[in-house]
């Protein structure tokens, strides 16, 4: 299983941790303290799950948008902000629980040409106010067919957004675009002449499902 880099010292430190409460276990031989490692174990398990970094072939062109993120999609909405386009764009916004994947994709072929960050609060990253209000960074991204941003949210339990690609970059559909620990939100704004093909309550996979499709 690949592990994305970011996610090794967390996977060392876990199996260290285990390691040494092995050793405590047999150096007192006490039955109370075999179920510290026993409950460390599902723990130490987990990490290296949530920094696994899949391969991610799936459908690719131009005309296609691609999730960016597994997950559950939390709201499709359109909406009015300078910040991200001029004029109207559909917002897509796609919800990680700490069980997901979390190493975020790109969704269409382009050029970085914007990148910005914002700080923020850390509130649920399934609500809609997360999107104004949480620490988030957007990558906005020209296409052939128009203007992509892709936009990175903290949430609840996370506090660390990880963002490869740099101004003027380009960028390939389907390849790492960065990653969020734990758990959090990524939103795809698209403009209005690209359809939607997803629906709210639906499950998506980085790199996989195609969420929007210019006709």
């Amino acid at each position: 299983m690949k592990i994305a880099p970011e996610g090794i010292p967390f996977v060392i430190a876990g199996a260290a941790v285990l390691g040494g409460l092995l050793l405590v276990a047999h150096w007192l031989d006490a039955p109370g303290w075999v179920a510290l490692p026993l409950v460390w174990l599902p723990v130490a398990a987990w990490i290296p799950l949530f920094f696994r970094d899949p391969d991610r072939p799936g459908p690719r062109g131009d005309r296609l948008v691609l999730a960016p993120a597994d997950g559950r999609v939390v709201s499709i909405a359109e909406v009015r902000d300078a910040d991200v386009m001029p004029g109207p764009a559909v917002r897509i916004a796609i919800f990680m629980n700490v069980f997901n994947v979390h190493v975020n994709r790109h969704p269409v072929n382009g050029t970085v040409v914007r990148r910005a960050y914002r700080p923020g609060k850390f509130l649920n990253a399934s609500l809609d106010k997360a999107s104004v209000d949480n620490e988030q960074m957007s990558l906005g991204i020209a296409t052939p067919r128009g203007a992509v941003l892709v936009r990175q949210i903290a949430g609840l339990i996370a506090r660390r957004i990880v963002t490869d690609p740099l101004e003027g970059e380009a960028v390939r559909q389907g390849e790492r675009l960065g990653l969020i620990r734990f758990g959090s939100r990524v939103e795809t704004f698209v403009p209005p002449g690209a359809v939607a093909r997803v629906a709210v309550g639906d499950r998506t996979r980085a790199g996989i499902t195609v969420i929007a499709e210019w006709p």
